[in-house]
């Protein structure tokens, strides 16, 4: 399985995003994919995961939606409402070998840069 993550960008305080994730090779629908984000000199820390139901970390929760399209072949992350602190590299995920919101995935994508200016 392959993943590439792209989408990211320059926007200011309260714009918006959008992050797609491509992903090709053989992928199972019912396993879960997500999204994480890493920035400079912190862990690597969940965002949003899609399995059975949307899950959404608390920092982002009622401001980013996690979704995929129909042919389940590319994840996307919208971004609302951004705010300098969710300035960070975004990954996109598949298949978790633990709890979702653990960065023990098994496929990551390569990163896309998000920066958000106050």
């Amino acid at each position: 399985v392959q993943l590439q993550a792209y989408g990211g960008g320059l926007v200011q305080a309260g714009g918006s995003l959008r992050l797609s994730c491509a992903a090709s090779g053989r992928t199972r629908s019912r396993n879960a994919v997500g999204w994480f984000r890493q920035a400079p000199g912190k862990e690597r820390e969940f965002v949003a995961a899609l399995r059975w139901g949307p899950y959404y970390a608390d920092s982002v929760k009622g401001r980013f939606t996690i979704s995929r399209d129909n042919a389940r072949t590319t994840l996307y992350l919208q971004m609302n409402n951004l705010k300098a602190e969710d300035t960070a590299v975004y990954y996109c995920a598949a298949n978790p070998t633990s709890d979702y919101r653990d960065p023990g995935y098994l496929y990551w994508g390569q990163g896309t840069q998000v920066t958000v200016s106050s």
